[in-house]
């Protein structure tokens, strides 16, 4: 098997045959953009909002069962809600409004709800997110947004920096071997005389690979768009397989709106 490119993308990949990694890339866009956009449509401070916010829940782990995302893959995407998490944890110490007073604590009640609904909404998302980046190529992911009529250039702006990403890695790894091979030991302030001038050096390298990559695009007829083929026709079933999940997300929503 091909090696997959792509950094972080290319890392949280995982090779495939399920259902879900067989639908088109732009309808797995199109399928965790509108969850995500009834997650964070479903009110805070309704009090079916945390069984709405269950059912999202089910669905999410349901399509990562369907596609052998396995729970430590979505624990380790998570991380990336790290931010979210810790500006959670502020508000009901920030918040304005009745106190409750919680393991000695005297919190915001109004900050522990928009904390609480925060987190939810974040963590919903993420792991949506994490769903699509295991069982779609990075490389497939731009031809997706391109399909979904993305700016072509900011679509070529990511794929290269999704694919030089690799290349400067594999650049800065060397210059580490490099150093640690002559006795460099990065433990003190001293160092900093060493590194500062290999982050230049790192700089200067990448620019110059990124200009011999784009004389070698001109001289084979590089115009500003880079050549691909007629997009194929999409099956009405692939788009009800991909829309499951964001109408079963709005269907949970609308149960919570009537019966509460």
């Amino acid at each position: 098997m091909a090696a997959v490119h792509g950094g972080v993308l290319g890392a949280a990949y995982l090779a495939g045959s399920s259902p879900v990694h067989r639908l088109p890339p732009h309808l797995k866009l199109v399928a965790v953009l509108g969850f995500a956009l009834v997650v964070v449509a479903t009110p805070v401070h309704a009090d079916w909002a945390w069984a709405a916010h269950g059912g999202h829940l089910a669905l999410v782990l349901l399509a990562a069962a369907v596609a052998g995302v396995g729970p430590a893959r979505l624990a380790r995407g998570l991380a990336i809600e790290v931010p979210f998490v810790l500006f959670a944890v502020l508000l009901p110490f920030v918040a304005q409004g009745p106190r409750v007073e919680v393991a000695g604590l005297a919190l915001s009640e109004s900050g522990l709800v928009a904390a609480g609904g925060l987190l939810a909404k974040a963590t919903l998302s993420v792991l949506a997110a994490v769903v699509l980046a295991a069982t779609t190529e990075p490389r497939a992911l731009l031809a997706g947004l391109e399909r979904l009529r993305l700016p072509a250039l900011l679509v070529q702006i990511l794929m290269f920096m999704m694919r030089y990403t690799d290349v400067v890695a594999g650049e800065l790894a060397r210059m580490r071997v490099a150093r640690e091979s002559r006795g460099f030991r990065g433990r003190h302030l001293g160092a900093l005389r060493v590194l500062g001038p290999a982050a230049g050096s790192l700089f200067v390298r990448s620019y110059e690979r990124g200009e011999r990559v784009h004389l070698a695009m001109l001289s084979r007829g590089y115009a500003g768009r880079l050549p691909g083929g007629p997009a194929p026709a999409v099956p009405a079933r692939a788009w009800l397989a991909a829309l499951a999940l964001p109408l079963g997300a709005a269907a949970v929503l609308a149960t919570g709106l009537l019966l509460g």
